[in-house]
């Protein structure tokens, strides 16, 4: 099983390294993914926060796709399952072990199942029986599998659950509840299905490899995520405190419902977004994560709209694009730009001069010039935009 214990303090260096590594992994497993980079981030930033994310959109709006591709980029042992009324917690958990139980203990094989799974994801999770919900339950707050005789320790850094809409059903409230994180997704807009097509042509990136059936992490992609979650844990908070009770004051006056634990935990995403952005402490730039903890798609653009000023000028230089839509500041994309322009001149070096290589740097180019005038251009886009003038340049 996957060691779990608690990696030592990583100094600034190995973190801003680890931050990047992540970063890449996400970036490498949102290429092809039209308007889906989002949720590839938000699952990244969940795992190093220790938190669970919901999706919530329409069939067929690749849900599964990006989280599959995002657990295949990380490496380690994945979860995934179809949940539905007459799903067995045996299809989840493991069947009972005749072995043990011939000589009079319950216990379960969990060996390829939800409960040694490093990432998991459960598709229409709403539609499991109060016997899946109950025992799913306790391993999403606890990390720890308990049936008849089995108390296992979980390796479970993030559990994805999806559904096309939030339950009407107030007894699946507090079940729901242990998603801190929402993401919502719609079909790709008519404006980008050129974009979608092409995409859809494209093979997937290829997984991490596995040697033997068995997980393999030949560049230290999930002990980085650990060393990211340890040091989430250790991240400090004080001085941006102020300004998150602030921001939590409003969404509740604004009507949009933030209970205490969901409150609470909402500093578990702050801390994660200022580890992926190479830091050690907390700061306003990190509170763009804060309308992920609204519970509908309404209300969490009231959240952004409400915090609007408060998250004007967040940024993260790892999610760039969960944190632009979540905040819709200038910083954040500034930071996506940069990061999307200097990946697009690094595929334009490796390939033959071409008309589709091209296009997509005037196409980056054009996106810079109409976000940002000549003299207010952000420092980290000056060099970039430079060297993508020279790339299109005639020859």
């Amino acid at each position: 099983m996957t060691d779990t214990s608690t990696p030592a303090e990583a100094p600034p260096a190995v973190l801003r390294q680890d931050a990047e590594l992540i970063a890449g992994v996400v970036a490498a497993a949102g290429r092809g993914l039209v308007d889906r980079e989002t949720v590839a981030e938000v699952v990244a930033l969940c795992a190093v926060a220790g938190e669970h994310l919901l999706v919530v959109g329409p069939p067929g709006t690749a849900k599964s796709e990006a989280v599959r591709r995002v657990a295949g980029q990380l490496g380690g042992r994945y979860f995934e399952y179809l949940l539905g009324r007459f799903t067995e917690p045996n299809e989840l958990f493991g069947p009972v072990d005749l072995r043990s139980l011939r000589e009079g203990r319950v216990e379960f094989e969990t060996a390829g199942m939800l409960p040694e799974a490093d990432i998991a994801f459960l598709d229409e999770v709403f539609l499991g029986s109060t016997a899946v919900l109950n025992t799913l339950l306790g391993l999403l707050n606890e990390r720890v599998f308990r049936r008849g005789g089995t108390a296992l320790a979980s390796p479970l850094r993030v559990c994805v659950g999806a559904a096309n809409h939030l339950p009407e059903d107030p007894a699946l409230a507090a079940f729901a509840d242990r998603f801190l994180a929402r993401v919502f997704v719609d079909p790709v807009a008519d404006a980008r299905l050129e974009e979608l097509l092409e995409a859809g042509r494209r093979p997937a990136p290829a997984p991490v490899a596995l040697d033997g059936g068995g997980p393999t992490d030949p560049d230290g992609r999930l002990g980085a995520l650990d060393r990211l979650a340890a040091a989430a844990r250790d991240c400090e908070l004080d001085g941006v405190t102020p300004l998150l009770a602030s921001a939590l004051r409003r969404l509740r006056a604004a009507g949009v419902p933030v209970g205490d634990r969901r409150a609470v935990r909402s500093q578990r995403l702050v801390a994660a977004a200022a580890v992926l952005d190479g830091r050690t402490v907390a700061t306003a730039r990190d509170l763009w994560v804060l309308p992920l903890v609204a519970s509908t798609a309404d209300t969490q653009a009231l959240a952004r709209d409400t915090l609007g000023d408060l998250i004007g000028k967040a940024a993260n230089q790892s999610l760039t694009h969960a944190a632009e839509e979540l905040s819709r500041s200038s910083a954040a994309r500034a930071e996506r730009l940069a990061r999307t322009g200097a990946a697009l001149l690094a595929d334009h070096r490796g390939l033959p001069e071409g008309r589709d290589s091209r296009l997509r740097l005037e196409a980056a180019l054009r996106e810079i010039d109409a976000g940002f005038a000549p003299a207010d251009l952000p420092a980290a886009l000056v060099g970039i935009r430079a060297e993508l003038v020279t790339a299109v340049a005639p020859s």
